[in-house]
């Protein structure tokens, strides 16, 4: 290649430093221009090439990412239409969320083109029976289906494990892994970490515990386990978030001879989206997507800029899909497999949070693993801990929500316009472990707004 500026000398890090500080004027750098992240990651103004410690091996597949289209099924007709509709339309995945196990799924899928469109099967309950029904479609069609079962994270956000009719979800997950051989069927709920507060370092401590305990329960896991993230507004660290994740996976599936790299279906988070305004979430679903398709990953579901209040409709999945198809084929996100190679902040972001995500991890299996921590409450607390901090800055403004704690549109009114209540919805019942909790970060003052509203 063709070197390029060779008339201007080579500067080192260190000649920038005394340049910043000169023109700080005698101002603190440190104090100035250095920001601690909720991570406890110091962040540079600049990064150089003189501390670059080289690319992390990630090998992520950006050309490769499918725009796929969540879901709900609830009348099978609609949601038949609803599917074949959103492929026409430029969708190449779709996301289904299915309640009730008497779900005609023979007949859900049949008129779907699964030959070339990935399946994803967000299941509420587990039964080997209606496994079994998805494996043979899937093998008749040599089509790609990811059955999302993930019995420790329905545990986690429900407080109970799945009614099933053996000894325990991971005796009906042993006999399913047995009786399947074409569909993947364990999923990790990552997002429920990151849309109750965690904050990143323990988002990806937690995804993998959560994992590793399926590797020490599951005999045999021959299909790639699937990571469903969320990311939030923090871009670069959300892009070097996802590469750390799928770079600690490699480490610990290499232990259990376990192949197969993970597959990161990623979403935009609910945790600073908001209800006024709501244009805005529109933005901010932008970049976040733009932070999955950077940092590797798999399959790329948005967020509806109204989902949080207005039942699922025509117009707001047509805005969210077409946000996701301007970023591939107007703004070619897809033209280059790991574009976040060699950027050195990017770099320095990846081994941080890989580095302290490790540490986290080792110290909870070291504490008896994720499960004894979940029962016994820890992971709860730690994430309750992150989240008071975070909303501390944002009830104290120095966290921004546009439109919402800064510059807040007064004469905004949403109270007749609520077709869906999006607030914690309080539902008293007998569990065995106190729920984790998603909770928006302006979930209090959009209440106290809709109350005061005449």
């Amino acid at each position: 290649m063709e070197k390029l500026f060779q008339d201007f000398n080579p500067i080192s890090s260190k000649q920038w430093k005394q340049r910043i500080q000169f023109e700080l004027d005698g101002a603190d750098y440190n104090e100035t221009l250095i920001w601690n992240s909720p991570e406890d990651i110091q962040v540079k103004p600049f990064y150089h090439k003189d501390e670059f410690q080289g690319i992390v091996d990630v090998n992520t597949k950006a050309q490769k990412f499918n725009i796929c289209q969540n879901i709900f099924v609830h009348d099978l007709k609609k949601s038949i239409l609803r599917a074949v509709d959103s492929i026409n339309r430029g969708a190449e995945s779709i996301r289904f969320t299915i309640e009730d196990e008497k779900t005609d799924i023979k007949k859900l899928l049949e008129n779907l083109p699964l030959e070339k469109a990935i399946t994803y099967l967000n299941l509420s309950f587990i039964s080997i029976d209606f496994m079994k029904k998805i494996d043979a479609i899937a093998k008749q069609k040599n089509a790609t289906i990811f059955c999302n079962l993930d019995p420790i994270g329905q545990l986690a956000k429900e407080g109970n494990w799945f009614t099933n009719k053996e000894k325990n979800n991971f005796d009906t997950l042993n006999l399913i892994s047995a009786a399947t051989s074409s569909v993947s069927f364990i999923s990790i709920d990552g997002g429920l970490y990151q849309n109750a507060g965690a904050n990143m370092v323990q988002q990806i401590a937690y995804s993998l515990a959560h994992a590793n305990e399926y590797f020490n329960k599951i005999s045999t896991i021959n299909k790639p386990i699937v990571f469903e993230v969320s990311v939030g507004s923090n871009y670069f660290f959300e892009i070097a978030k996802l590469r750390a994740l799928r770079l600690l996976f490699k480490l610990i599936a290499k232990e259990y001879n376990h192949k197969l790299d993970c597959h990161l279906l990623v979403l935009p988070t609910k945790r600073n989206k908001t209800i006024y305004d709501y244009n805005v979430n529109m933005l901010r679903t932008t970049t976040e997507c733009m932070s999955a398709i950077l940092g590797g990953a798999n399959a790329v579901a948005n967020l509806p800029y109204d989902a949080l209040y207005h039942k699922d409709n025509e117009f707001g999945d047509r805005i969210s899909r077409n946000q996701l198809l301007i970023l591939k084929h107007e703004s070619y996100f897809d033209k280059v497999n790991n574009p976040a190679d060699g950027s050195y902040y990017i770099e320095s972001l990846t081994n941080q949070l890989a580095e302290k995500a490790l540490t986290l991890f080792k110290d909870i299996e070291a504490n008896g693993g994720f499960l004894k921590q979940l029962n016994e409450g820890v992971i709860k607390r730690k994430i309750q801990e992150s989240a008071d901090k975070e909303q501390e800055l944002f009830d104290s403004g120095k966290e921004i929500l546009l439109g919402t704690n800064k510059y807040p549109n007064k004469n905004d009114r949403m109270k007749e316009d609520l077709e869906l209540f999006p607030f914690v919805k309080i539902k008293p019942r007998k569990t065995l472990i106190t729920p984790i909790i998603e909770k928006r970060l302006a979930e209090q003052m959009e209440y106290d707004r809709v109350k005061e509203e005449k």
